[in-house]
């Protein structure tokens, strides 16, 4: 039997939560976990511990929250330690090349996509806002690249047709955790092989900002539903009627032609308010208004008329 490995775990969001209770699980033997600050949340704005602090200080794991890891003390600390491997998943800062070289066998990243498609802090959205058919996780080992590191292994899934960021996120998350396992088992029975990335085919996923979640109503119905799903629940897809701002969670297509400016509402029917977009109709189903929360369109129209005519942007 392997003996088990040694491993500082680095992670922050609920993404990372799966891994690590898998490596928990797995007889490994966790010397750290090391996550992001903990940070002002909700509208009294006390500090919260993010995910991954919660369940290593259940599981008893020593918990590191460095603001910067380019220090001298995290990286003592880290040389201290004497881990065997890195795990890193959805940390949230870059590490240094003098800190991958610490760890004995090198450092392991799950990400969640199909590298080198979508490298960067958020492929899951992107994958969905782009219109993937397709995405899933790859483990990989670090380099000093942005996710140019050697592919280990990879898992595919398909998108579902109504999956929003946070659905595909769960997903991914636990089958990132599966192929985390798969990859130590094989890392330690000899049959891991390293593929390099083909640099060529790269693409990249930035951090969403609040301005990315702005519906363009010239783009087609197709595209802005793929944006509704991609930007839920952060920063969500918007757009005002009047001053008014209006977050739009829910929303079908309709493959109808129409010959009025987009954003331009058609009709209001049980259960849907259509707008017109640069190629066919916009069906919202569920919506929030500035001060409200989120509805069913009928229960939302009871409260804040949008006239048939009234155009959206």
């Amino acid at each position: 039997m392997n003996r088990p490995l040694k491993i500082v775990f680095m992670g922050t969001p609920d993404y990372a939560v799966p891994s690590l209770r898998a490596l928990h699980d797995s007889g490994h033997k966790i010397v750290a976990v090391v996550t992001q600050p903990d940070r002002p949340k909700g509208r009294g704005r006390r500090l919260a511990p993010p995910p991954v602090k919660d369940i290593a200080v259940h599981y008893g794991y020593p918990v590191l929250q460095p603001e910067k890891v380019r220090t001298h003390a995290f990286h003592e600390a880290m040389t201290r330690l004497a881990p065997d491997l890195f795990i890193v998943v959805a940390f949230g800062q870059i590490l240094p090349q003098r800190l991958l070289d610490i760890p004995g066998i090198g450092s392991i990243n799950v990400h969640a996509s199909l590298l080198p498609r979508y490298r960067g802090a958020a492929p899951i959205q992107w994958a969905i806002i782009n219109g993937d058919r397709e995405t899933g996780v790859t483990t990989m080992m670090m380099d000093k690249g942005m996710d140019t590191g050697d592919i280990l292994l990879m898992e595919k899934t398909a998108i579902g047709p109504d999956e929003t960021a946070v659905d595909l996120n769960l997903r991914l998350s636990e089958m990132g955790a599966r192929t985390l396992i798969r990859t130590l088992e094989r890392l330690q029975n000899g049959s891991l092989e390293r593929a390099p990335q083909d640099h060529t085919q790269a693409t990249y996923a930035p951090m969403l900002k609040k301005k990315d979640g702005k519906i363009d109503w010239s783009m087609p119905a197709e595209r802005i539903e793929c944006l509704i799903r991609g930007v839920t629940p952060w920063p969500g897809a918007y757009t005002f009627s009047d001053g008014m701002r209006l977050k739009i969670y829910k929303a079908g297509v309709l493959k109808r032609e129409i010959s009025v400016p987009p954003g331009t509402i058609l009709e209001c029917i049980p259960g849907e308010l259509r707008v017109a977009t640069g190629k066919w109709v916009i069906a919202i189903q569920e919506i929030q208004g500035d001060s409200g929360k989120r509805l069913p369109i009928d229960d939302f129209l009871c409260g804040c008329r949008l006239p048939d005519g009234t155009c959206l942007g």
